[in-house]
């Protein structure tokens, strides 16, 4: 460490460059960005001999959120600092991406939501130590090393390392019943000055534990193996270590199998004697390994190369735990006892424990990551709109429950049949009937039970042209969550007189005339858009999924004539000033509901008018209107132009004239706002962002799994996205796989080439057929190209 200000300045250098190393301190939880650049470069320079926190305090370098949240998630400072200050403000996540794009240098929903939990969670941490330590102060047990050492570590897991010995409750360890004998002083004396050390003089014959010279050694040697499985140097070199190890393919991950239920003893033959190392295991296996420990049928056990220990001995004994003056042999033995019964005892299992939680919490966040982005691509689908959709809930025992819904999601009727039991006829004349009075054209069968079925009923029909004059066409739909939203509180409330086998047919129904507005009804995990749901932390994902929907109910907006009160709720005000409803994406929508501002610190509100404001059609932010209207005058128009051509060629003149840039200087304003406010003047009436998205494919007629060949070039829709690949439906009543193996970069459009936006579903794609299984029923497809 520095022994002059030449030093200094080159250690100020390497923070410098360590700085710039974020994917290491990405890798690793830091209570302080100093001890995140330690990690770095700390074990190239074996001859450190005082603290960081003592340079920080020595060269007066101020740590602050902003620098450590920069370095864990690899976003500017000035970013980290503002979407601070944004969250404490009470503003949302779609709030800040929609509304201030340049505060957050255009970051999208899901990179600032990384940077949200990432913040959360060192707000977490830091809540947790200081709880810990006023609990421990109030036992009456903290020291200022204990303290130190609480305050320098940089995860839950180290903290709950060094605190469970003091938990109430806890039985005391052996340290803890060597410090109550008095022997911590010998100790210390053994590390700072063993020439005067003589253990000797503290044998008492009479006293248990000190009762003999071989008694009082053990004593000294559990309190050094206690000190050194605590000391944050020691934790960062051990873990720096195994993590050079861990390049040389030495530590693996391996589970074998135990006696289980035949049943579930089959989902798991793959992890039977499975090893991988930690680097190159994927999130789906740590989660599958996981589940089966917990199940009982696999043993998991993380294995470290010898290779770390006796690096990590040579180095306490050479170096960190070295005596500072001449010590004995006996001394010298002592240390190296306790540095192994400290590594075998306390650091190993440490070290085991934090792998598998690091391994879980990675594969937890890459789970979650993949349920937002399928969510999102779900509720997005662009709804079908302008006709009257029968929803059918297929069954065979109890017939197919059939719910005609109008335009506008209105229940035109219900009713039950029975397509697959005798009198198949009279039933299917029925049903004529029902379409031609309705004038129904779609129709949408739920992918449930009897759906291959119900579909070759209604496909046959079709073909016969049975319903001419009326040209039907019909779509499967995914209704995964519709028969547990069928007898919930919600359905009861909508749908007080329907049998919840019909409030399904509805349900189903209507998740393709506005996808967005049924499925907000429903717990995102029963929505069947991942996998693992019930494996990874029910709090972490709820609140990701949540924020999810908020997005989109933002970005969506909702008509406050016709939506839903649980859709109203999803768009949550903030203090902020978060929008509540953007726009109506209904043309006969007469008014939006659309809250001002709150008034809070740094921020002036803005008042709710009592009349009705064409700008509440719009995208744009109340706090902006007034920007909106300078603009108007500007280019020689009105509120009562919005969305008109007329419109659309003044404002298009102006910019053609002066650039975006200017005008915003000349209306006291930013590029960013202009530009929502310009979008927001020239949008059609009932603009809907989804009318770019795919809507679901209607079909007359239906392929075979029998009719697939390997070579086979088909198109088809995502039906669903895991860790391991992604399921698109090709129309044959079974999904195909395309492993994420044969999803290349090459292969996706440019801008969905970053790994958390490959595919979702409701993407079209077109893709190869390799093998096809009949008896399982399992299809493996190549991704050809996703398809604009």
């Amino acid at each position: 460490w520095p022994s002059s200000k030449t030093d200094v300045s080159v250690l100020n250098e390497k923070f410098r460059a360590a700085e710039l190393n974020k994917q290491k301190i990405k890798n690793s939880f830091c209570s302080s960005i100093l001890f995140a650049c330690k990690e770095i470069f700390f074990f190239k320079e074996h001859k450190l001999s005082i603290s960081l926190m003592s340079y920080m305090k020595n060269t007066s370098c101020v740590c602050t959120v902003k620098h450590l949240l920069s370095a864990l998630t690899c976003v500017e400072k000035w970013v980290c600092a503002n979407i601070i200050l944004l969250l404490r403000e009470e503003n949302t996540v779609p709030f800040m991406v929609r509304y201030r794009k340049e505060m957050i240098n255009h970051l999208d929903a899901d990179a600032v939501r990384d940077v949200q939990i990432v913040y959360e969670e060192l707000c977490s941490l830091a809540k947790k130590t200081n709880s810990v330590i006023q609990t421990l102060k109030k036992d009456g047990v903290l020291t200022p090393e204990l303290e130190k050492t609480m305050r320098s570590c940089r995860s839950t897991d180290e903290l709950d390392h060094v605190y469970s010995p003091y938990k109430k409750g806890s039985k005391l360890t052996k340290a803890r019943r060597a410090k109550a004998l008095g022997l911590e002083a010998a100790a210390s004396a053994l590390i700072n000055a063993p020439q005067t050390l003589d253990l000797s003089t503290w044998v008492q014959p009479a006293t248990q534990g000190l009762s003999s010279l071989k008694e009082v050694t053990t004593g000294v040697e559990h309190i050094l193996a206690d000190m050194i499985a605590k000391d944050p140097e020691t934790l960062t070199y051990v873990k720096t270590a195994l993590k050079e190890k861990e390049q040389d393919k030495s530590g693996s991950k391996k589970a074998g199998a135990e006696h289980g239920k035949p049943k579930d003893i089959e989902k798991f033959h793959l992890y039977f004697e499975f090893t991988c190392n930690i680097q190159r295991i994927q999130p789906h296996q740590t989660l599958a390994i996981n589940r089966g420990e917990s199940l009982k049928i696999l043993t998991v056990k993380v294995n470290i190369p010898d290779r770390v220990k006796s690096d990590f001995t040579w180095w306490c004994v050479n170096n960190r735990w070295r005596p500072k003056s001449m010590a004995k042999e006996e001394h010298k033995a002592i240390i190296m006892n306790a540095v192994d019964d400290s590594y075998k005892r306390l650091i190993l299992p440490f070290l085991t424990r934090s792998y598998r939680t690091k391994l879980t919490s990675a594969a937890e966040k890459e789970s979650i990551a993949m349920f937002v982005r399928n969510l999102r691509q779900r509720l997005l689908v662009c709804p079908v709109r302008g006709c009257v959709i029968m929803g059918v809930d297929p069954g065979f025992r109890h017939g197919c429950k059939l719910a005609i819904l109008s335009p506008t999601s209105q229940i035109i009727h219900t009713d039950v049949l029975y397509l697959h039991n005798a009198g198949q006829q009279r039933e299917a004349e029925k049903l004529r009937h029902l379409m031609t009075k309705y004038s129904c054209t779609k129709v949408v069968i739920g992918n449930g039970t009897a759906c291959r079925e119900t579909e070759t009923f209604f496909a046959d029909l079709i073909a016969r042209r049975f319903f001419h004059p009326l040209d039907v066409s019909y779509c499967i739909t995914n209704e995964a969550g519709a028969s547990i939203y069928s007898v919930s509180p919600e359905a009861v409330k909508e749908m007080p007189d329907l049998d919840p086998n019909l409030r399904s047919a509805v349900s189903i129904g209507r998740r393709v005339q506005d996808p967005l507005g049924e499925l907000v009804k429903i717990d995102p995990k029963h929505l069947g858009i991942g996998t693992y749901q019930h494996d990874v932390s029910a709090g972490a994902l709820k609140a990701a999924l949540e924020g999810v929907v908020q997005e989109c109910v933002s970005f969506v907006g909702v008509d406050i004539n016709i939506c839903s009160e649980i859709l109203m709720s999803s768009q949550k005000l903030s203090k902020g000033g978060n929008i509540y409803n953007p726009f109506s994406y209904s043309p006969a929508a007469t008014v939006t509901g659309k809250a001002a501002t709150k008034k809070c610190k740094g921020k002036t509100g803005v008042k709710t008018a009592d009349s009705l404001n064409p700008l509440d059609q719009t995208c744009i932010h109340p706090e902006s209107y007034s920007v909106a209207q300078r603009f108007l005058s500007l280019v020689d128009g009105s509120v009562d132009q919005i969305g008109s051509a007329v419109l659309k060629h003044c404002v298009e003149s102006k910019i053609k004239t002066n650039s975006v840039e200017e005008l915003a200087r000349v209306v006291d304003s930013t590029p960013e706002t202009l530009k929502i406010i310009i979008d927001g003047l020239t949008q059609p009436p009932g603009f809907d962002i989804r009318q770019n998205f795919g809507q679901p494919d209607f079909k007359r007629g239906i392929v075979s799994i029998s009719d697939l060949q390997p070579g086979t070039v088909l198109t088809g829709r995502v039906d669903n996205t895991t860790l391991f690949g992604s399921f698109v439906d090709i129309g044959v009543g079974r999904s195909g796989l395309i492993h994420k193996s044969k999803i290349t970069l090459d292969k996706l459009p440019v801008s969905q080439r970053r790994r958390s936006l490959a595919l979702g579903p409701g993407e079209r794609v077109e893709v190869r057929v390799l093998n096809v299984d009949s008896q399982r029923g399992r299809i493996s497809l190549d991704l050809i190209r996703v398809l604009q």
